[in-house]
């Protein structure tokens, strides 16, 4: 583990923006950007695609470490290259951004209330593989429905037996159990994952650490024990759909915890836009979830 970049991590002002839209995302993302699907006729021409409007935003000038501390790639992205560099190389060397692999495959179908995650094939060959590429950490996300007891159980049972292969293979999970914000049960689905994920924390050695991304709670601060957990490097917040503003408001409610925001960053960019301007939408966006995550 890569010691500065742990320090970055624990301490450093800003917020983590996911960039790792995959397989079944990446099209609405690319829609959003404006980059339609007739442009693109092969899986390998989408992914094209992606990775140049990924490469727009991590060479623009507004996305540096004086507000980014880390970034989440997909696998594609963590194998292709960034102005003559390997993307989490890039990211670390030229920005000052901690690197972060999405590891899961998707969502299993419902039952009792959830989407596990699909199995993984070969975790450990994929950790010791984003290792040689210079990447940090890793994120796998869950789904939660409803709030239901054996299901949010073998949700988190499932993303903490995956965090200590992933810890033993040195790279630092986050585990992302998120809940539908359109939930109707979503407090108590809250009150059921704190319970559940506090458990496991507390048999995590002294030497494991995790960070956490949540769904932004009903209840403010609602996640403050395990902001304050020993074992928590960070906990940081998804925006599960809210839009940049709602997002943000949440977010600067809840003390200690830092964003890591996906469509809520990239809400304004367009393919069609000067770089000047994409470079003052992104700075915007940038500097508004830094001031919500610094609270």
């Amino acid at each position: 583990m890569n010691g500065e970049q742990y320090d970055r991590m624990r301490t450093g002002k800003g917020f983590i923006a996911a960039l790792d839209q995959s397989g079944g995302s990446t099209p609405k993302a690319l829609e959003l950007y404006g980059v339609h699907e007739s442009s693109y006729g092969t899986e390998h021409e989408m992914f094209d695609r992606v990775h140049e409007m990924r490469t727009r935003i991590i060479t623009s000038p507004s996305f540096t470490g004086d507000q980014i501390i880390g970034a989440i790639l997909f696998e594609d992205t963590m194998n292709r290259r960034v102005d003559g560099r390997d993307t989490a190389e890039y990211l670390w060397d030229v920005k000052g951004i901690v690197p972060f692999l999405k590891i899961d495959k998707g969502l299993q179908s419902e039952g009792n209330g959830v989407q596990e995650m699909k199995p993984i094939p070969d975790v450990e060959g994929l950790v010791a593989g984003a290792v040689e590429k210079g990447i940090f950490g890793t994120k796998m996300r869950s789904f939660i429905h409803r709030a239901d007891d054996t299901g949010i159980g073998a949700v988190v049972d499932q993303q903490f037996e995956l965090a200590h292969r992933i810890l033993h293979g040195g790279l630092i999970p986050i585990i992302e159990p998120e809940i539908d914000i359109n939930s109707q049960e979503k407090h108590k689905a809250e009150a059921m994952l704190r319970r559940a994920v506090a458990a496991h924390l507390d048999r995590l050695a002294p030497d494991q650490h995790v960070l956490l991304k949540l769904t932004l709670p009903e209840a403010d601060n609602y996640y403050q024990e395990f902001v304050e957990h020993p074992r928590v490097v960070r906990v940081v917040a998804l925006s599960g759909g809210y839009n940049r503003a709602e997002a943000n408001e949440r977010l600067a409610r809840n003390h200690g915890v830092i964003a890591s925001f996906s469509r809520a960053l990239t809400e304004g960019l367009r393919i069609d836009q000067a770089d000047e301007e994409f470079d003052a939408e992104l700075k915007a966006a940038a500097t508004s979830i830094e001031q919500a995550s610094t609270t």
